[in-house]
């Protein structure tokens, strides 16, 4: 299992690294450590039994790669090449990490040791973004601002944080995941101590993911707090949950306190219909309705964004943003692609809940609750910015968000 952590570690800084390592292919670095992974899983003499892919979440992850390979021969896709870089996001990874996680994941100590290395690497992305904020940038920081992503991450003068991930986006959603599962763990039934630390990790996360001035991030904690307290079967507690969100909704929404404070004009901005950044999403929403109208399997896959804009640079789809993670599934895979999309990741999130209701074990469900309800959080977020196909979210969430509560079944007792 140390490939997959290597991975997933390269998976936190290689986008930061090429800020510095600009003629390096780190990216691949990623895919590298996962085929050694996965190569070390099959000819190990200890390996794990083979059967246990014979798995639901294994089925629909091949079924979803089955049809992103179909897509190479969609005719109007202009370029292969495309493809190949671009199919890692969409449904390579998914795969392979649910692989890797069936084949090593044996005991519950596991499960605890992936939550404790995510929120520890989190914790560390937050605190290079402070040094941002309150120290400066270094130089190829600020080349890299310069080279075009300063007109999204400089707005009024002020910086938005984005520490060694790659933008602001992908960082704030990435605090607001690992803040909430801290927050819902400092529930939990431990130790006063340890309740302690993940309550301080979720204050570092929270206040790293203002910094970032990214308003789809606020979306993250507050659809995973409804999914936590569906999990938790108390209705009491979703009717308070309830109140707190429709509170925190309302002060947002219907006031101006506070408003000479930056972060809290930016969270407003995000329930703003008004907002110029949405009535722009939305007119392009309409763009890509028509030119989908006729293409139920969408453009392909890598012709839009930025596999787009380097390898059919003069599509409509490149030029067109599509600014979610859905919209970027629709418009490369079509209106089947997405629908069939979603329904897998609405499988597993109702799955999810199952697993947990089941779960007898107080500390295993807690944490399998912090999981899934980031993950619920992370894919509600993804229609506001396309974070589920970026380092690192991509193999954070497709480890536990769709696949460890498959494994709970074998830790139900305490």
């Amino acid at each position: 299992m140390r490939g997959f952590y290597l991975s997933l570690s390269l998976a936190f800084v290689v986008n930061g690294a090429t800020r510095y390592l600009t003629s390096l292919p780190l990216g691949l670095g990623v895919d590298f450590l996962l085929v050694i992974a996965l190569i070390l899983a099959i000819v190990s003499p200890r390996h794990p039994r083979l059967t246990l892919l014979n798995n639901g979440a294994i089925y629909l992850s091949v079924i979803w790669l089955g049809f992103a390979v179909l897509e190479l021969f969609n005719p109007e896709a202009p370029s292969k090449e495309a493809w190949f870089y671009a199919v890692r996001a969409v449904a390579f990874y998914q795969l392979f990490t649910v692989v890797l996680i069936l084949l090593y994941v044996k005991t519950k100590e596991d499960i605890y040791f992936f939550t404790h290395f995510i929120l520890i690497w989190c914790v560390a992305a937050a605190f290079w973004g402070f040094k941002q904020i309150f120290i400066g940038l270094d130089n190829y920081e600020w080349a890299w601002l310069l080279e075009g992503a300063i007109k999204t991450h400089v707005l009024r003068g002020v910086l938005r944080a984005f520490s060694f991930l790659s933008d602001s986006g992908q960082f704030g959603a990435t605090m607001g995941y690992a803040g909430i599962m801290s927050i819902i763990l400092a529930l939990g039934p431990f130790a006063l101590r340890k309740r302690l630390l993940f309550l301080v990790a979720s204050l570092i996360c929270f206040y790293a993911m203002g910094l970032s001035g990214t308003r789809g991030a606020l979306f993250v904690p507050a659809s995973a707090a409804m999914a936590y307290l569906v999990a938790t079967k108390n209705f009491r507690s979703v009717a308070v949950g309830l109140i707190v969100l429709g509170g925190i909704f309302f002060f947002l929404k219907y006031t101006t306190i506070g408003n000479d404070n930056y972060t809290l004009r930016r969270m407003r901005s995000a329930l703003n219909p008004e907002d110029p950044s949405l009535k722009v999403r939305l007119e392009n929403q309409k763009k890509f309705k028509a030119y989908l109208k006729t293409r139920p399997f969408g453009g392909g896959i890598g012709t839009s964004g930025t596999w787009g804009l380097r390898f059919s640079p003069n599509t409509f789809l490149a030029q067109t943003p599509n600014d979610s993670w859905y919209v970027k599934i629709w418009a490369e895979t079509g209106v089947i692609g997405l629908t069939l999309h979603i329904a897998i990741i609405l499988f597993f999130i109702f799955k999810g809940f199952a697993v947990i209701f089941s779960l007898q074990d107080p500390v295993l469900k807690h944490y399998l609750m912090a999981l899934h309800s980031g993950f619920i959080g992370i894919a509600f977020a993804a229609y506001g910015n396309p974070i589920l196909g970026q380092f690192p979210l991509n193999l954070m969430l497709y480890l536990p968000g769709r696949h460890l509560h498959y494994r709970g079944y074998r830790h139900q007792q305490p």
